[in-house]
């Protein structure tokens, strides 16, 4: 049985083994996987396993062969749900592996705001320390998070990590799902709609899916109802937020700061209205790539593929 990997590199540049997959047949990696060449790369291969790589009608129309689809990732909208459900094609993810990586990540962002530990690391480096004439200094206010009011947009297992250490830190924790309820173990959260969380948090963080009615919820009108100030964190979908919108809120210090890890088109563009903003971390959508989260993934799809030649696939977004 042939495997194909399209995309195998962002998974695994070269740390991790392939040999859990590769038991199961013939396996060809690539590292990346342009348009045009998508089909004569799968070829006759039964099972495809793809990140971002997408995988159209057309190319299931060209390979009759396939007869498996795993998406190394938990979002599946690089594949064709529907036209794999009309061949009989199950499609599985990826869903859990990095939950704890991305919630670390989302502190990351948010601590690196409230001490600017890099800035002020970098102005010890230069001597300015050195030749302080007093015994501390510091260039921006400093935050204290204790106290204060984190929003959280989604409620999913991401959304319910965050909170937990939004919690340990002292923070007041206040949640807007789409499916409200659900009591967090560790604690007290308060489920509020959108207008209160944006008025009431002193950071947002987002974590809920992208779906056709929440594209741009992030834009003008939602910042005007948001503290002056206020802090912004997406690590969930970049076109949650209206990216231009989010530039003059920063410029006009609305929003005190934006901090992200996903934007509306990636890699990121040139003109993207984020990038040179004032008061803007960006990083690379790099929360999931921890080595302990990249080894679950390889984990859950060698059991995915395993599920799957048993004749009771697992995981299935197309059923």
């Amino acid at each position: 049985m042939r495997i194909v990997a399209l995309d195998a590199f962002t998974v695994n540049p070269g740390d991790l083994s392939w040999d859990g997959i590769a038991r199961f047949g013939e396996l060809a990696l690539y590292d990346r996987t342009a348009e045009a060449d998508i089909a004569s790369r799968i070829g006759g291969a039964a099972i495809v396993l793809t990140n971002k790589t997408p995988i159209t009608r057309q190319t299931l129309e060209a390979c009759p062969g396939i007869r498996y689809i795993c998406v190394l990732a938990t979002g599946y909208n690089v594949v064709d749900l529907s036209a794999a459900r009309e061949r009989g094609i199950p499609v599985s993810n990826i869903p859990s592996y990095s939950t704890p990586s991305v919630a670390q990540h989302v502190f990351a962002l948010l601590l690196e705001i409230c001490d600017q530990v890099r800035h002020h690391s970098e102005t010890v480096r230069e001597g300015r320390w050195v030749a302080s004439p007093d015994f501390c200094y510091w260039d921006y206010p400093l935050i204290e998070l204790a106290g204060k009011r984190f929003g959280i947009i989604g409620f999913g297992k991401i959304g319910r990590a965050v909170a937990r250490v939004a919690a340990a830190f002292g923070m007041d924790v206040i949640v807007h799902s789409r499916s409200a309820g659900g009591a967090l173990e560790t604690a007290p959260v308060r489920f509020v709609d959108l207008d209160t969380l944006y008025r009431e948090s002193d950071v947002i963080s987002l974590h809920c899916p992208q779906t056709e009615s929440n594209v741009g919820m992030i834009g003008r009108e939602a910042i005007a109802k948001m503290k002056d100030g206020v802090i912004v964190i997406n690590t969930a979908r970049g076109p949650l937020v209206q990216e231009a919108d989010m530039r003059a809120a920063l410029e006009s210090g609305k929003v005190g700061w934006f901090a992200a890890d996903v934007v509306s088109r990636e890699p990121m563009r040139e003109d993207n209205p984020l990038l040179g903003a004032p008061r803007a971390i960006l990083t690379p959508h790099m929360a999931w790539g921890a080595t302990e989260a990249r080894e679950r993934l390889l984990r859950i799809a060698e059991g995915n593929i395993e599920a799957f030649l048993a004749g009771s696939p697992i995981h299935v977004v197309n059923g």
